[in-house]
């Protein structure tokens, strides 16, 4: 689950990453495309939010008997645990910040929207008065 999770993670990333121009039929594609992954972004991280807790769990509950005898610190078997569980970690993470930039970029598509309406208006305005 976690490979296939990466997988679309990179295919996400790779899409965020294109710039686009500020042409309006352009944008109103990515701004449907961003939608889309938004949605998608959203469920992966509850995926992988659950994959995460549930490896934490494991390994606290496995932790437990090595740690109780060595008397460790609470912040030194929370590092301990947060470690042996960087890769699930790290996808939360990744994801986290995939659906964020959708979010972000979603709002700049409306802006272009907006600016590129005005500017029909405006020149459309113009062109009355001569």
């Amino acid at each position: 689950m976690i490979d296939k999770l990466i997988k679309e993670c990179e295919e996400i990333q790779s899409f965020l990453e294109i710039t686009m121009s500020d042409d309006s039929v352009e944008v109103v594609g990515r701004g449907c495309d961003l939608a889309s992954y938004m949605a998608r972004t959203g469920k992966m991280l509850a995926d992988a939010k659950k994959i995460y807790n549930g490896k934490k769990k494991d390994e606290i509950i496995e932790a437990i008997s090595y740690i109780s005898n060595c008397k460790l610190s609470g912040k030194v078997q929370n590092a301990l645990v947060d470690s042996i569980c960087q890769e699930e970690k790290y996808l939360v993470d990744w994801i986290d910040r995939l659906n964020a930039t959708c979010t972000h970029q979603l709002d700049f598509c409306r802006s272009i929207i907006s600016k590129n309406k005005e500017e029909l208006r405006l020149s459309n305005l113009g062109r009355e008065f001569k």
